[in-house]
């Protein structure tokens, strides 16, 4: 079961295009300044099956994908797996949001995380940073914050930016 504090039907702020958003209850990072800070507590939210979201999101035919937001979808890896494989195999984009950078989930992330790297299209990721705070970003809310390229960085064994008008815009980002 997934822990959730709640999920947005119709969401143009979370990713390209018209996406489904689904908020996690629990996170163990207290970022200064977050936006969702009544996900934090690991004590509530509402549980759901992932095949209970999947109907969710398939009765919009408008939605192109799906967003995991928090709290930290990666404290509950293996159900988002569990979730975005479902997501995946009926042709939704997956993106996830973490406070964890890609290398850290790498290095020294558990079994479950690791797997829901695998089954993510796009992740945007490390702690918000009040500091590195800028409304002028697609996507993220601090400068620090990377969007990344999952299957690439997968296969590189590092961290590939996305470089998709669709999720960058102008915005000049690092290229190999």
């Amino acid at each position: 079961m997934l822990m959730l504090a709640g999920i947005v039907e119709n969401s143009i702020v979370d990713g390209p295009g018209i996406r489904f958003t689904v908020f996690c209850q629990g996170c163990p990072h207290h970022c200064p300044g977050c936006q969702n800070e009544s996900t934090w507590p690991f004590e509530g939210g509402s549980p759901f099956e992932p095949e209970d979201i999947l109907s969710f999101v398939q009765k919009d035919p408008l939605v192109k994908g799906v967003t995991f937001s928090g709290g930290e979808p990666f404290s509950q890896a293996g159900e988002f797996a569990r979730l975005a494989r479902l997501l995946k195999a009926k042709g939704y984009e997956v993106a996830s949001y973490t406070g964890y950078t890609f290398e850290e989930l790498m290095e020294k992330g558990t079994p479950e995380q690791k797997e829901l790297l695998g089954c993510l299209d796009i992740l945007v990721d490390g702690r918000f940073e009040q500091d590195q705070l800028s409304l002028d970003l697609r996507f993220r809310g601090s400068r620090n914050q990377r969007i990344l390229n999952l299957p690439a960085s997968l296969e590189k064994g590092r961290a590939v930016w996305e470089t998709s008008r669709r999720w960058v815009g102008d915005e000049e980002v690092p290229r190999d």
